[in-house]
């Protein structure tokens, strides 16, 4: 099982890596097949939207099939297959098609993981697991902003993306031989996602788990380099710089929220006060609008660690889930977390769209606004939710 979980992470660094390195391609895409901003917008909206309309399938064949199958199957077919698509693309809507169906093949992983720990660990270790699994995974994060940039420069981005197709196939390979399914639980009870919808204490989690991650993954999946370009002039490897400033502090977010509710003795307050900061935050990088490059940089940077509170959330919702559930249980909880970037990713494209003859900054300003007023409504919803530890 050790060597699965490990398997795991490994495909797990894929997911965050392949949501996150369309920022430092804009130039590069923008040169050879005319991709505009509002372009890569609409592509990274596809990932996200095929990775959460693909949460309830895969919730359903984790508690039947088990993660071994789902996981590695999955990877294989849209995560090499996609990244194959991409590495061809001559337009804009290839792009599109392609990051569609990586985001098929990524569907699967860190539900699979949050399976495993829910099955075979003590409850109470939840949430820290879930925290120290997506912030091992977000190593993706930091690759796909320096190092990819590095690597476009020398190889160029279609050599690139075929290295990450052989990747994708050799860790698809890895999760099948290696991760084992746990054992189901007694009982043989059955139930379906209805089940869940109708528990009104979850609909108070959701509205925030739909507009918590968006900001962070948003921002550093895109935005950070149309807005770095446009308004400083940074090249492709300054904005790979800036990326991965803000890809380090989403990871340092993520650990320092696993231990929380367990060192407060509460997860809605942890969760609430980190979300409420982020709108700050969020206010802030419109203020600083303007500044010498290194403070926006740096605020982008605070939105990210601040936006680490997606493990705690699902360690939330999955505390009110019913064992036989748990599989449609964390995946039902990141339909809504993913799914709310995928249409937010596209609302922040029209809105790009809407206001690029304006000022340079103004898009990205009211894109920023977009996101602190969205996150402001999730958390005033939060406050009803009732709290609970395992």
């Amino acid at each position: 099982m050790q060597a699965g979980l490990i398997m795991l992470c490994l495909a797990y660094v894929l997911s965050q890596f392949f949501r996150a390195f369309l920022g430092v391609l804009t130039t590069v895409l923008g040169q050879d097949i005319g991709a505009t901003p509002s372009d890569l917008a609409d592509a990274s909206g596809m990932w996200f939207l095929s990775f959460a309309a693909m949460q309830l399938p895969v919730g359903w064949a984790l508690d039947h099939l088990g993660p071994r199958r789902t996981s590695a199957w999955l990877l294989f077919l849209g995560g090499s297959g996609g990244a194959a698509v991409f590495a061809l693309a001559t337009s804009p809507f290839h792009v599109s098609m392609a990051m569609f169906f990586i985001g098929i093949g990524c569907s699967p992983v860190l539900m699979a993981s949050y399976y495993i720990f829910a099955r075979q660990y003590p409850a109470a270790r939840f949430a820290t697991l879930a925290a120290l699994m997506l912030g091992m995974g977000s190593v993706g994060n930091l690759v796909a902003s320096y190092p990819t940039a590095f690597a476009v420069e020398h190889l160029g981005w279609r050599a690139t993306l075929w290295g990450l197709a052989l990747a994708s196939w050799l860790v698809a390979a890895g999760l099948f031989l290696t991760v084992q399914d746990p054992a189901k639980p007694e009982g043989g009870q059955k139930g379906s996602v209805l089940e869940l919808l109708k528990m009104p204490v979850l609909w108070t989690i959701f509205p925030l788990m739909f507009v918590c991650y968006a900001p962070s993954g948003a921002l550093r999946g895109l935005w950070i380099g149309p807005y770095l370009n446009d308004v400083y002039g940074l090249s492709t490897g300054e904005i790979g710089l800036a990326a991965l400033v803000m890809g380090i502090a989403m990871v340092a977010g993520t650990f320092a929220y696993g231990p929380l509710d367990r060192i407060f003795g509460s997860r809605k307050w942890v969760i609430f006060g980190g979300n409420a900061l982020a709108v700050l935050a969020l206010g802030a990088l419109i203020t600083v609008d303007g500044a010498a490059v290194w403070l926006p940089v740096a605020v982008l940077a605070l939105v990210g660690f601040l936006g680490g509170s997606f493990p705690v959330i699902i360690a939330h919702g999955r505390a009110f889930v019913p064992p036989h559930l748990v599989g449609r249980g964390v995946t039902l909880l990141n339909f809504f977390g993913i799914g709310g970037v995928g249409i937010m990713q596209f609302v922040s494209g029209r809105l790009h769209t809407n206001m690029a003859a304006a000022d340079p900054a103004a898009p990205y300003l009211a894109i920023f606004g977009f996101f602190a007023l969205s996150l402001a409504m999730g958390c005033v919803i939060y406050l009803f939710s009732r709290d609970r530890l395992d």
